[in-house]
């Protein structure tokens, strides 16, 4: 059981004010440097709910510790709060990039750090619960894919429930609205079939495109990820929780090939484009990877664009909805970023299946609506 917070400095009264403040609510052990932390959590790895972290200690520094815990994947596993008064902020930076969840400053304040790891605590928790969900699911699935593996037809349908009901949990994610995927789904299937009848050099064909349209569901499915502090923040992000936000792209990789032995191969690599990739722009200043040009694969710079537009229109917690057509002419515009000229030649072809797209979902969603309030009647 998770109920023990580690204290790590050097300074014995910096141990004994935090666990003046902790200790009602928390088991503390302490260490009085990073090698003997490193030596505590081996033994006591699977009680540790909070390690509160000093940078500048003797045998082993702060950001030594973060660096090793780091290589060893155990900052996703608790939170590590640094806590020091260093000013530098290489080494906060440093710090950040390591895996610390948590800068707090001394001297104290006793309720703030106390509801500071109680926060971090709690947010932790509901991730590793999550992931144990996801596992569970998996193995569902897996289960399922080994009666239907010799099955070809079979084997497709259960593929395409496979990303339904991953689509079911990403749009309960979502910041925008609940008809995200579905109108992100029909905007792709749209916008890639004008690319296919247009521009030859991409290879694609109706079987490409069904299942591009498929694994468009999944581009955001990194976001079961992002702690709700975070996903759900009605004002501006900090540089760190915008980075944080940004990792959803490589979390949504991480996820698609943890569960890759399930799906048919060019299904899921399309997903992993689709989830790695769609947040990259075509002058190389997207992420993760700054990719430029046709090296983004061609459904995620379909995604991307059907992504960005369908979010243009709906509202959500940092904005009002744009109309259709302000929207369209900030896509064509380049105000959201640079795409790829010849997608953008197929979007401006496919105005009028977009605008149609549009005025069907709002339709539905007005009727969805009427429903849910002639329940709660």
């Amino acid at each position: 059981m998770r109920d023990t917070v580690l204290i790590v400095d050097d300074q014995s009264i910096n141990r004994a004010m935090l666990t003046e403040i902790l200790k009602n609510d928390y088991k503390i052990i302490e260490a009085a440097d990073g090698r003997e932390a490193l030596d505590m959590l081996s033994e006591h790895a699977d009680e540790i709910a909070v390690m509160l972290l000093d940078i500048v200690m003797p045998r082993m520094s702060g950001v030594e510790v973060l660096a090793e815990l780091d290589s060893k994947k155990m900052t996703d596993i608790f939170p590590i709060m640094v806590c020091s008064g260093e000013e530098s902020l290489d080494v906060i930076e440093k710090c950040f990039g390591h895996g610390m969840a948590d800068f707090i400053r001394k001297p104290y304040e006793s309720e703030m750090v106390l509801q500071r790891v109680k926060k971090f605590d709690s947010l932790y928790r509901a991730r590793i619960e999550s992931n144990a969900k996801l596992r569970q699911f998996a193995n569902v699935l897996q289960n399922q894919k080994k009666l239907l593996e010799k099955q070809a037809e079979k084997l497709k349908t259960e593929n395409k429930s496979i990303i339904d009901a991953l689509g079911t949990i990403v749009e309960y994610r979502n910041t925008e609205n609940h008809n995200h995927i579905r109108r992100v789904k029909a905007f792709t299937n749209v916008l890639a079939i004008h690319v296919m009848n247009e521009f030859p050099e991409y290879h694609l064909d109706e079987k490409k495109i069904e299942i591009i349209t498929s694994a468009s569901a999944l581009h955001d499915i990194g976001k079961i990820m992002i702690p709700d502090e975070i996903l759900f923040k009605p004002g501006k992000y900090t540089p760190e929780e915008f980075d944080y936000m940004k990792s959803h792209t490589i979390r949504g990789y991480d996820i698609i090939v943890e569960i890759s032995d399930l799906w048919d191969k060019e299904l899921m690599e399309y997903c992993k484009q689709i989830a790695r990739s769609h947040h990259e722009k075509y002058d190389g200043r997207g992420y993760p990877e700054n990719l430029k040009g046709d090296d983004i694969p061609i459904a995620a710079q379909i995604v991307s664009v059907t992504d960005c537009f369908e979010a243009l229109i709906s509202e959500s917690l940092y904005k009002k909805a744009y109309t259709f057509d302000v929207a369209f002419q900030m896509i064509l515009n380049g105000d959201c970023g640079a795409f790829n000229p010849r997608l953008i030649e197929a979007f401006r072809n496919s105005r009028d299946e977009f605008h149609k797209i549009a005025e069907e979902s709002s339709e539905d969603s007005a009727t969805d609506a009427i429903e849910e309030t002639n329940v709660d009647l």
